[in-house]
This record gives structure tokens, sequence and C-alpha cells, in this order.
């Protein structure tokens, strides 16, 4: 499916990927596209999320208090403690999860095409996210989600005010 989509988002995707690999998923999650796109080289978009107060590590450490606040749902303490790191899976994911499919969806109904999808539209399409993992952790940074989608949205050639 990825051989449909330009050369950037094939960087993002296969940055995702390694970060679901690095994280044992089976899966490539919305969380593994958004920490692709904090690493992403592309500037632009990274700047962005960095201008929110949302680097690579911050969104991380925000994924692992939301996990740690789901674990305490469920009735597991780990108050105090340091959470286990997850195993660096052998194998590659090559499934993407619903989370992502939407993303991809989201992002190409902004772009126009596949071909024009850039890692802005993909990041739209993360912060679009209502329910899951990815909004729940976003919350509980602080950052102004709404002004980061605007931003985003002038930062595209067709999206410019």
């Amino acid at each position: 499916m990825l051989q449909e989509f330009g050369k950037y988002v094939k960087a993002v995707m296969e940055r995702a990927t390694d970060e679901a690999q690095e994280t044992g998923s089976a899966t490539v999650e919305a969380e593994h596209v958004l920490l692709a796109i904090a690493a992403e080289p592309e500037s632009t978009t990274r700047e962005l999320l960095n201008s929110a107060g949302l680097d690579h590590q911050r969104i991380r450490d925000a994924l692992d208090e939301e996990f740690r606040r789901s674990l305490g749902t469920a009735g597991v303490v780990v108050e105090g403690r340091e959470l286990p790191r997850p195993r660096r899976s052998a194998k590659r994911p090559s499934r993407m999860g619903a989370s992502v499919k939407l993303i991809l969806e989201r992002g190409v109904a902004t772009a126009g095409n596949k071909r024009n999808l850039r890692p802005a539209h993909l990041l739209l399409g993360v912060l679009q996210l209502n329910v899951g993992t990815v909004p729940r952790a976003l919350a509980m940074t602080g950052a102004d989600l709404d002004e980061l989608a605007a931003r985003v949205r002038r930062s595209l050639p067709d999206e410019a005010e």
C-alpha cells in the first residue's frame, strides 16, 4: 500500500514502522506515526511540533504516562516504579492499525490525492483523532492542539489563508 504514496510519506511510515518494531508492536499505530513525525528530518512539520513543545522525548514521555494511567484504571498500580521498557520485536510489523488507516484517510482527504500527501497532512490526521492513546497522551501535555492544527494548516500551500 505504501508504494502508492510519495517519498515523504514513505519515509515517515518507514520510521513509524521502526518505532513500532522498537516497542514490540505487531502493528503500526498512530503513536508510532506521531513519534516518526517528531523525528522527521523534514524540518517544517517537526518544527511545528517543537513550537508547541512537542518534541520526540516529550511525546514519548506523554505516551508512557498515558500507559501508566491506563494501567491504573485497570487496577495495576505502577506509581513510584519505572515501567519496564518494551522489547524490540525481531520482526518488523507489516500491518497498519485502524488508527493509521484513519490518519492516512484524513490526510489524503486534506491533500487531495495520495501523491500530494506530506508529513503535515499526516500530523493533521493525528490531531483530528478523538479517541485512543494518542489524543489522551497529547491532552496530558497541555499543548494547544487547536492552535497547532491551525499552524499546520497554514503551513500547507493549498491550505494557506
